[in-house]
C-alpha cells in the first residue's frame, strides 16, 4: 500500500476516533503529497512521497526550533507531535552508530583520504544506505570528526 493511500485510510480512522492533532497533521501530509504529484503531473512513487515526508519533518524540526528559541514551548511540543505521527510512514532512521561505523569502513576502503575528499566519503557513504532515511547532517558530522583524528 503507498503512503498516499495509507494517510488516506488513517485520516477516516481520526475522524471516527476524534483524535484532532492526528488529523490535522495527516491532512497537512495528504495535501503535501497531492501537491507534489500536481507539481510533477504524475503519480509519486514510494521514493518521493518518503522525500516529501522528510522534507515535512525537517519543517517541523526547524518550527520546533523557532518555537523553542521564542520562548513557545507549547507550540514546539506540537510541533514534534506532529513529526512522531509523520515518522510513522517512514522506515526507521540510520542512528549515529550506524553512520560512524559506515564511515570508518569507507574510509578504510579508500586508503588515507584527506579532507578534500569529503563530498566523494559522504557519496559512498550515502550509497552504503541507499533506501534507508539518513541525516546528512549526521553523516557529515561523522565525516569531520573521523577525518579529524
Amino acid at each position: 500500500m503507498s503512503i498516499t493511500s495509507q494517510v488516506q485510510k488513517d485520516i477516516v480512522e481520526s475522524m471516527k476516533a476524534r483524535q484532532e492533532l492526528r488529523l490535522s497533521t495527516l491532512r497537512m501530509v495528504k495535501s503535501a503529497l497531492k501537491n507534489k504529484e500536481i507539481e510533477k503531473r504524475a503519480t509519486l512513487d514510494e521514493k518521493e512521497e518518503m522525500q516529501v515526508l522528510s522534507t515535512l519533518i525537517k519543517q517541523r524540526h526547524d518550527a520546533s526550533d523557532a518555537f523553542t528559541k521564542g520562548n513557545r514551548p507549547e507550540l514546539a511540543a506540537k510541533e514534534l507531535e506532529e513529526i512522531v505521527f509523520i515518522e510513522g510512514y517512514l522506515p526507521k532512521a540510520v542512528g549515529p552508530a550506524e553512520i560512524d561505523a559506515a564511515v570508518k569502513v569507507v574510509i578504510a576502503e579508500m586508503g588515507a583520504p584527506t579532507a578534500k575528499e569529503m563530498g566523494t566519503i559522504m557519496k559512498n557513504v550515502m550509497a552504503k544506505f541507499a533506501g534507508a532515511r539518513i541525516d546528512g547532517k549526521l553523516v557529515s558530522e561523522a565525516v569531520k570528526k573521523a577525518l579529524a583524528g
